[in-house]
């Protein structure tokens, strides 16, 4: 068994966070969550990412728990956590990428199912590859969804079309997966690396603190109303308006260039 089921690359201000179980399609076994969590953390703190990139290894990004694991441990009589129990990590992991003052970006390079999809749906925007599909299976093994499913898909495709998508635990391609929403851009196969970094140097060459206070306004806005709303982007433009980003983005635009913001 592989002991690094979580790896991680960084490259040019990018944290690439790659789960790394493709003999069980990244499925989330074998102390996927913890590594997982213990990551998410320290590049949320590390000054130097400005975005952080989650993919799977091989030919899945993620297939969900694993259930072929959960099923030999069951023949073998050894003792396994029931979901309950792992439930904390779980809420950890999609706080931290909620909460994480930078974009993080899930990189969809195949099947993402149950809760797979449900990580991927956590991240703040989502890339996929031509050949990705997606897939509430929890109902096809008599389980519920969890890792935020219902609280996602409601309010990504409203109401009905969630159930209809939870109910049934059919499967959809990218380009289905980019109609309704659930994607943002879709690639091709063998372009999605690259596109992906691309998308992420963008990104990281924005203003840190904007970004930071930008994504905290969006979530919190979805839970409040207008006047909240407003209350909060005037308080992010004053904080803002006195950094040397922000100086240097108003220069730039009078002296026709390319900003070069430096988080300060």
């Amino acid at each position: 068994m592989n002991d690094q089921v979580i790896t991680v690359g960084i490259e040019d201000r990018i944290a690439t966070l790659t789960l790394n179980r493709p003999e069980r399609l990244n499925a989330l076994g074998a102390g996927m969550r913890e590594q997982m969590l213990k990551a998410l953390s320290s590049l949320g703190e590390d000054s130097e990412v400005r975005v952080v990139l989650i993919t799977g290894a091989g030919r899945a990004f993620c297939s969900g728990g694993d259930v072929k694991e959960m099923s030999e441990r069951q023949d073998s009589g050894a003792a396994t956590r029931h979901p309950v129990e792992i439930q904390p990590v779980r809420e950890k992991i999609l706080a931290v990428i909620r909460t994480m003052p930078k974009p993080v970006i899930a990189v969809v390079n195949g099947v993402a199912a149950g809760a797979g999809f449900n990580l991927a749906l956590g991240c703040d925007m989502r890339i996929a590859s031509e050949r990705a599909s997606f897939t509430q299976a929890f109902v096809k093994r008599g389980l519920h969804p969890d890792w935020g499913g219902t609280y996602f898909l409601a309010r990504m495709l409203g109401t009905a079309r969630a159930c209809e998508f939870i109910f049934s635990g059919d499967m959809i391609g990218a380009r289905q997966a980019a109609e309704w929403g659930l994607v943002n851009r879709v690639v091709p196969h063998e372009k999605l690396t690259e596109e992906s970094r691309n998308w992420a140097r963008q990104l990281a060459g924005g203003p840190p603190v904007v970004l930071a206070l930008a994504k905290r306004g969006i979530y919190r806005s979805m839970e409040s109303d207008l006047a909240s709303a407003l209350e909060y982007e005037a308080y992010a433009q004053r904080v803002v308006w006195t950094t040397e980003d922000a100086a240097e983005g108003i220069k730039a635009f009078v002296e026709k260039r390319s900003p070069v913001f430096k988080g300060r």
